[in-house]
């Protein structure tokens, strides 16, 4: 069982990065599939989710900007990020969930300056 993202960069405040997460072992579509971040000095926060009906749910700061969705022909999870902001700059982790079991993915780095 294993979470892969990737997409991560070093980025201008105000362009764009799509995330990907491929999972493997697992059907992501019986998960909630998650994407969450960590800032330096930071607690890890949720970013945005998608549950099985499809439904997500976003941190306020990234509301409007950020679009997570599931591929799944390719049991892929995706985070579109647009506008980013200097705030945005953290390591992504992506996070399968089903009942008590939680899987984590390594995180890809995203970096946005200003």
């Amino acid at each position: 069982v294993q979470l892969q993202a990737s997409g991560g960069g070093v980025v201008q405040a105000g362009e764009s990065l799509v995330l990907s997460c491929v999972a493997s072992g697992i059907d992501s579509s019986l998960y909630i599939m998650s994407w969450y971040r960590q800032a330096p000095g930071k607690q890890r926060e949720l970013v945005a989710s998608i549950d099985t009906s499809g439904v997500t749910n976003y941190v306020p700061s990234v509301k409007g900007r950020f679009t997570v969705s599931r591929d799944s022909r390719k049991n892929t999870l995706i985070l579109q990020m647009n506008s980013l902001q200097t705030e945005d700059t953290a390591v992504y982790y992506c996070n399968a969930q089903i009942a008590s079991l939680q899987i984590w993915g390594q995180g890809t780095l995203v970096t946005v300056s200003s």
